[in-house]
């Protein structure tokens, strides 16, 4: 009976043995798989944009005036030639007490100086009529034989100057009456009341230069108006393109005519457009974390059926993603597995439950996939987000997903 009771004790000790090496063994390392698959992979460069419309009218005042307040809205309709504004001629200012009592002095001073005027060309009159007479009666003493030529010229000359007199005094009768004219105009067409339904100024007719919807409205009521001063905006509202800032590292990345995708602006599907411009000149730009970013403006024509974006309208905001390199067939791993090793790109995959690290060529990468050229095949499976935890030969096990 002893060799059972030794044995006994022999199964007892192993028995301990092997649970204290289960206590003090490693447990295995937690960690997220992935597959390596074939699958589509796109590279893109992605950035907000905003739709503007390609031509752009600002109607501005020709002249200076009054204009009468606007009757359109935004988003009327209008035709190229429909009239928007009529500016009136300006207004006149409001007489104060002393500019009135100086207006009514002119007027007064004007009345004194006709009247002057008058009575010189009366006198002019009057001497002209005495000379045309004399020159008569020379002429006829002349005729006779008993007056010499040289009497009759100077009376000639004498007559001619007098009627010049004439003449020029009735010009500056004129010319008062001109001046009486204005400063009884002046005291009479004031701010401070209408102008008499008698008088009708010219007014100036500023019209659409091109068919479209009027965008923004700059100046509705009526008022003075100086020229050049901007009024209304009217552009074609269907016809839309995109500008979108780049930073300037992705802009010589970016292909002229190269294919361009927009989502989140308010449709069911994705849009496409092409690159038409890419301006060559950079700008600086504050970002929301206030690093200064040099960007460059890029121009996007839409490409879709303009029925999948007619509700989109000027100013609309848009994500687009400019597509660099595309393909449909592509040996790929998720772009977080990929970690360098030795100046060369490297990933753990997972063998027997064991990370093993490999050393992989990588092609074409974005934010979320990765290349494969070689060092991994189909159907293999790599740690996604390898951490200070894996190590070479490090035993794995799949970490549980979150319910």
């Amino acid at each position: 009976m002893a060799w059972r009771r030794w044995s006994w004790l022999l199964g007892t000790l192993v028995a301990a043995v092997l649970v204290i090496a289960y206590g003090y063994r490693k447990p295995p390392a937690p960690a997220e798989f992935a597959e390596v698959v074939r699958a589509p992979l796109r590279v893109t460069v992605e950035e907000e944009g905003k739709t503007r419309v390609i031509d752009r009218y600002v109607v501005s005042a020709p002249v200076a005036g009054y204009a009468r307040r606007l009757r359109f809205k935004v988003g009327d309709a209008v035709a190229q030639g429909t009239a928007l504004y009529e500016l009136e001629p300006p207004r006149a200012v409001v007489l104060d007490t002393r500019s009135r009592a100086e207006a009514e002095a002119r007027v007064a001073a004007a009345e004194a100086a006709l009247r002057a005027a008058e009575e010189r060309a009366r006198a002019a009159a009057a001497e002209e009529a005495y000379w045309e007479g004399q020159l008569a009666r020379v002429e006829r003493l002349h005729q006779s034989g008993d007056l010499a030529r040289e009497a009759l010229d100077k009376t000639a000359t004498e007559a001619r100057r007098v009627r010049a007199a004439r003449a020029s005094a009735d010009h500056v009768v004129e010319q008062a009456r001109g001046e009486l004219e204005a400063a009884r105009a002046a005291l009479r067409y004031s701010a401070a009341a209408p102008p008499p339904a008698s008088v009708s100024g010219e007014t100036v007719v500023v019209r659409a230069p091109a068919a479209g919807r009027v965008l923004r409205v700059i100046r509705e009521s009526e008022g003075a108006v100086t020229p050049g001063e901007p009024l209304v905006e009217i552009g074609n509202a269907r016809a839309l393109e995109v500008e979108v800032e780049v930073l300037s590292a992705d802009a010589v990345r970016i292909p002229p005519g190269g294919r361009v995708l927009f989502s989140r602006w308010g449709g069911p599907q994705p849009l496409e457009g092409r690159v038409r411009r890419i301006e060559p000149v950079a700008f600086t730009k504050i970002s929301a974390l206030g690093v200064e970013e040099q960007r460059v403006r890029v121009l996007v024509d839409i490409t879709s059926p303009p029925q999948e974006w007619e509700r989109l309208g000027d100013g609309y905001r848009v994500e687009a993603s400019f597509v660099l390199w595309e393909s449909q067939d592509v040996l790929q791993v998720p772009a977080g597995s990929l970690f360098r090793h030795q100046d060369s790109w490297a990933v753990f995959a997972v063998e027997e439950n064991r990370a093993r690290r490999r050393r992989v060529e990588v092609g074409q990468r974005n934010g979320q996939a990765a290349e494969i050229l070689a060092g991994l095949k189909e159907g293999e499976w790599v740690i996604a987000r390898p951490d200070d935890t894996i190590d070479e030969g490090k035993v794995v096990a799949r970490r549980s997903a979150t319910p």
